[in-house]
């Protein structure tokens, strides 16, 4: 095998968990002003806790600092604690969040109208609808309907004010973990640790109030925070959901009922890697596409409707996942799925999961997180610890897929936040923190800024959405011509987890989705 196909992969250095403070979710049942004590109700599984509260506690009401009177009975919360359990902060959530933490405790909330023709069942609000593929304005997976990053929506708002776009509504009872959201036919779906189990959640897109949530496996306990780490994806009404421990579920997305379920590391030999699966899954045509990285399948094609396997896709090495999500690519008639494994940016056919290519440019032995790019028969790759991004052109030889290294750059060190391909150009928050723009086919840079510090980044209507890991979001001008910030603001009600969700534009809203709590702004101009 020719030596630019893998090479020498280097020794990088393990990066260590951070310790990660508890955070309890509820609703305040009662209040001892003496003591300075509040009792909370969690969910069902969470159950209830009563907490002291210290003079130095920090207390907010919707992001804005308050004093402890703002702890009032049927006030919804959200309570940070130390190590050693001590209360550290408690954010009061809005009114109207407190009314949908109801929907958390099993209440199911009405389906959002659809022009499909919709029967009800008599003793429940839950409907069925025909469902179709996605919509104008849906995102229905992660990295959008095309899988790179950008929406298609116009017609949004060009600059904030200062405290930033309206709050549509938040919603809270999604459980820990570090799942994006999905938004289609009405919903929106994600996923996280509710109690002793991963659970998929649909909520409904105007009110925010949860629609229906299913369990689809055991919790996942993993290191650098507990929770999944995929996004679900929607497709021709099934919601498919692949948890940290390898569990994959197919779900009817107006009901929650499970169509198929299986755990993809079992099947397929596979071995979880050190922080946990993170892969979004693809959807394309009749098949789903995900990464067991097993010795009986590395990259495997399943039958959505089903879950059987259609192919397994071997690569030399038997290399191991890595944190990343797969595209598709199509070069010259050769559709293919390009995956960022272990050990390096691979791609395999699409109608047999043949190897064609592989390159370990941007490969850095640790962690490869971020989903690959393509555009005009490129591959852009990026990585973290110290490795930065590499290039390369595909070319069809026969029947075979030839992949030329183009260049590697320093300049594009992208850890988990995702990168934009926009008109020839980059966009990417690199390590340790510096917003780049690069030229796709040169990687020149264009500009840079450090400003807005390491975070995830999405695109719509001209504009970058950029979430810092520690809770700032800006909006930025999508232009190599130079940096131009039109809008900043910080979260409220920040948990003690870095804000590792990417953002989601889509309907004329941002969504920020942070740990149990999702925040979701009017962005329309």
């Amino acid at each position: 095998m020719p030596k630019h196909v893998w090479g020498i992969l280097s020794i990088c250095v393990l990066c260590t968990a951070p310790l990660l403070a508890g955070t309890f979710f509820g609703k305040i049942e009662s209040v001892d002003a003496d003591t300075r004590t509040v009792v909370v109700a969690g969910t069902k599984a969470a159950g209830t806790k009563t907490f002291e509260i210290p003079e130095k506690a920090s207390i907010s009401v919707s992001g804005k600092k308050s004093d402890f009177e703002a702890l009032v009975e049927g006030a919804s919360v959200t309570v940070s604690t130390d190590a050693s359990d001590k209360v550290t902060k408690i954010n009061v959530r809005a009114a109207a969040a407190a009314a949908r933490d109801k929907s958390a405790t099993g209440k199911k909330a009405a389906l959002p109208k659809t022009s499909s023709k919709t029967s009800t069942k008599k003793g429940t609000d839950t409907a069925t609808a025909e469902t179709g593929k996605s919509g104008a304005g849906d995102w229905p997976c992660f990295d959008g309907p095309a899988r790179d990053n950008v929406s298609r929506e116009t017609g949004l708002l060009k600059s904030w004010p200062s405290d930033g776009p309206k709050l549509a509504w938040q919603a809270t009872g999604l459980g820990e973990g570090y799942a994006s959201v999905s938004v289609a036919d009405g919903l929106v779906y994600t996923m996280g640790n509710v109690g002793s189990s991963e659970t998929v959640t649909a909520l409904n897109l105007e009110t925010g109030k949860i629609v229906w949530q299913q369990k689809t496996g055991a919790a996942s306990r993993l290191q650098a925070g507990n929770g999944p780490r995929g996004t679900p994806a929607y497709d021709e009404g099934q919601v498919y959901a692949l948890g940290g421990n390898g569990d994959l579920t197919s779900l009817d997305a107006r009901t929650g009922e499970q169509n198929w379920r299986k755990n993809i590391l079992q099947e397929f030999g596979g071995k979880n890697i050190q922080w946990g699966i993170s892969e979004s899954v693809l959807i394309d045509g009749d098949r789903l596409i995900c990464t067991p990285g097993g010795s009986n399948g590395t990259i495997v094609a399943l039958n959505k409707s089903n879950g059987k396997p259609q192919w397994r896709a071997t690569v030399p090495g038997n290399s191991p996942a890595g944190y990343s999500s797969a595209i598709v690519a199509e070069v010259d008639g050769i559709r293919q799925y390009v995956q960022f494994l272990h050990m390096g940016v691979v791609g395999v056919r699409a109608d047999n999961g043949e190897f064609l290519w592989g390159n370990d440019g941007a490969a850095n032995g640790t962690a490869n997180c971020s989903s690959p790019l393509f555009a005009d028969n490129m591959v852009f790759s990026a990585s973290g610890y110290g490795k930065g991004g590499a290039m390369v052109k595909l070319a069809v030889k026969g029947r075979k897929v030839q992949a030329t290294p183009g260049y590697h750059t320093n300049k594009m060190e992208s850890h988990h936040g995702g990168m934009v391909l926009l008109d020839g150009h980059v966009y990417g928050s690199s390590d340790p923190g510096i917003v780049r723009c690069l030229e796709l086919e040169t990687g020149d840079v264009k500009w840079e800024n450090r400003s807005v510090g390491k975070g995830s980044i999405t695109c719509a209507d001209g504009h970058l959405y950029v979430r810092s890991e520690n809770g700032p979001v800006a909006l930025i001008e999508a232009s190599p011509a130079g940096y131009k910030e039109t809008g900043r603001f910080a979260q409220p009600d920040r948990s003690n987890a870095s804000a590792w969700a990417h953002p989601v534009v889509s309907h004329g809203k941002l969504f920020l989705r942070d740990q149990d709590l999702l925040l979701v702004y009017d962005i329309k101009d």
